[in-house]
């Protein structure tokens, strides 16, 4: 393994950055190893040092894995799916039946919409919330899919048209294989994806409970302490496997000798994505593209509490780093500034537009009825749009105008506009403000139902000072203070959940009747959204 010194200098300089208890970064070019570091403890109590055969979780970096099975059993079919003859309508006839006549009854719901984050679907970790799940709550496939699926029975929007996040749409791919060819993901996983790419010891471990030793997760910081993360859910598809440093060293090898096979799985897994409409999309069969000053990357991320991930790979470049973290710190941002560095990519030159006054507030969007909250960025040039989950900051152009990566903005006075580019959404925002007489008038408190996903929610408190909890089919969530935004808009926040990151802040919405009394609301996050609730009492 030849070190680059150049390349071992950025690592260095890279963990000195993130540090936390413990991690392990390796760059693979050209097919082989030209820097590697590994830092820190497995496990805080015990003193067990982190090295590269340590088994991380990589949580939803498995949805990749689990579409390169999907392209295998197309074109290599067990003998069982062979004498039934097209794999594509055994597949297809299989999502028939695991999900409700409301999503598939059309035809739009299609196995690559799934692979393609485009089903429409709402997120099931995001969900769990409104049914009742507390962050520490144990959730397990066999028990608690099958209600839940149930009670997935409508759309956020028509499938093929629009990008979001959804970990069910694996969850469902998984159950679709294995019912299909009747063999476990895992063994399936084993013998036709992981051994063939050389890694030797990664497997799947659906149950976050029992992990294997020694590698702990950790939530928290430095400034307040590290505790050992608390998982209790079960996942199998949306994620699941477990690998170290050299099994994910193999993995991009065996990439990197995958792209120069035209004929490869992974030359159909990457071809460049679409929308129904024919618009370029980002993201495809498990793999997120994103151009880096013109240099095109292919990778995914992946979180549980206690562990950030990220895997990149520019195919063209022959270039891949792979960061792996024990800890909640982002993997996503060191992995690109040693991309950046190992790409000669110059910074960015900060803007010296000054925003216009009119950024900085709160907006609903009319269509996905999702607050958008704005503020000063963090360096001059910039404001920072919170809209899914955490602030994104947009590099202005203009005093009125600017973009980052994944948006393009405008304010006009009390009117919002953003083009969601990788969402293929447009959201057309007005502003929200605070009225005091709406606080002092308006009784929110009371008991609300949803009879769609069978949840109910209780908002209960005084004078502006409100909490939300809900109770479902997992029992009864936690009590969560909420955060008044303007006109009928309120925020839930979700700072834990089963999953992680969790959801965030949910968007309230509360509607009136003719007579001016709340009857209702809709609620929704970038995740899960417009769920309509109605008032009982």
């Amino acid at each position: 393994m030849a070190i680059d010194e150049k390349v071992q200098a950025v690592l260095n300089k890279t963990v000195l950055r993130y540090r936390g208890p413990g991690g392990a970064i390796a760059v693979v070019k050209d097919g082989e190893v030209i820097g590697q570091r590994v830092w820190g403890f497995a496990d805080l109590d015990q003193r067990i040092p982190m090295t590269a055969q340590t088994q991380i979780p990589i949580c939803s970096i498995t949805k990749q894995f689990v579409c390169a099975l999907l392209i295998d059993l197309e074109r290599n079919p067990t003998p069982t799916l062979a004498a039934k003859g097209d794999v594509r309508k055994q597949l297809s006839d299989h999502l028939a039946e695991i999900l409700s006549p409301e999503l598939t009854s059309d035809g739009e719901l299609t196995i690559d919409r799934l692979c393609d984050m485009q089903s429409g679907m709402r997120d099931y970790w995001a969900m769990t919330t409104l049914w009742g799940s507390k962050p520490d709550d144990e959730f397990l496939i066999a028990r608690d899919c099958g209600p839940l699926l149930a009670r997935t029975k409508s759309f956020m929007f028509q499938p093929g048209t629009e990008y979001s996040y959804c970990n069910v749409n694996f969850h469902v791919l998984a159950r679709i294989i294995e019912r299909a060819t009747g063999e476990s993901l895992a063994k399936l996983l084993e013998k036709r994806i992981l051994r063939p790419a050389g890694m030797s010891t990664a497997f799947l471990c659906p149950n976050t409970a029992h992990h294997p030793p020694p590698c702990v997760g950790y939530e928290g910081d430095e400034q307040h302490g590290f505790t050992a993360a608390v998982n209790r859910m079960e996942w199998s598809g949306d994620a699941g496997l477990v690998a170290s440093l050299a099994d994910m060293i193999e993995y991009e090898k065996y990439l990197d000798r995958c792209y120069a096979d035209p004929q490869s799985w992974y030359h159909t897994a990457i071809a460049a994505p679409k929308f129904k409409d024919g618009t370029p999309a980002k993201y495809r069969y498990g793999l997120d593209h994103a151009d880096i000053a013109g240099v095109n990357t292919i990778g995914h991320g992946g979180a549980l509490r206690g562990y950030r991930l990220h895997r990149r790979h520019a195919p063209r470049e022959r270039l891949s780093v792979v960061v792996m973290s024990n800890s909640d710190f982002g993997a996503f941002g060191p992995n690109m500034e040693i991309l950046h560095e190992l790409l000669g990519i110059p910074k960015p030159v900060a803007s010296t537009v000054q925003p216009a006054a009119d950024w900085v507030g709160a907006f609903l969007d009319q269509d996905t009825q999702l607050s958008i909250v704005i503020t000063k960025g963090a360096r001059d040039g910039e404001v920072a749009i919170r809209y899914d989950g955490s602030a994104e900051p947009i590099k202005l152009s203009a005093p009125n105008h600017g973009k980052s990566d994944s948006m393009v903005a405008t304010i006009d006075g009390d009117f919002l506009s953003i083009h969601r580019v990788v969402d293929n959404r447009i959201l057309s925002a007005r502003r929200i403000v605070p009225k005091e007489s709406i606080l002092k008038g308006t009784s929110f408190q009371g008991v609300y139902h949803c009879a769609e996903i069978e949840s109910t929610f209780h908002c209960i408190g005084e004078d502006g000072m409100l909490y939300g909890a809900f109770d479902g089919y997992l029992g009864q969530g936690i009590a969560t203070p909420m955060k008044y935004l303007g006109d009928d808009v309120w925020v839930l926040t979700c700072p834990r959940g089963l999953d992680a990151p969790a959801p965030g802040d949910w968007t309230v919405v509360f509607s009136r009747d003719e007579h001016d009394a709340i009857q209702g609301f809709t609620i929704g996050c970038w995740l899960a959204r417009k769920v309509d609730y109605v008032k009982r009492a």
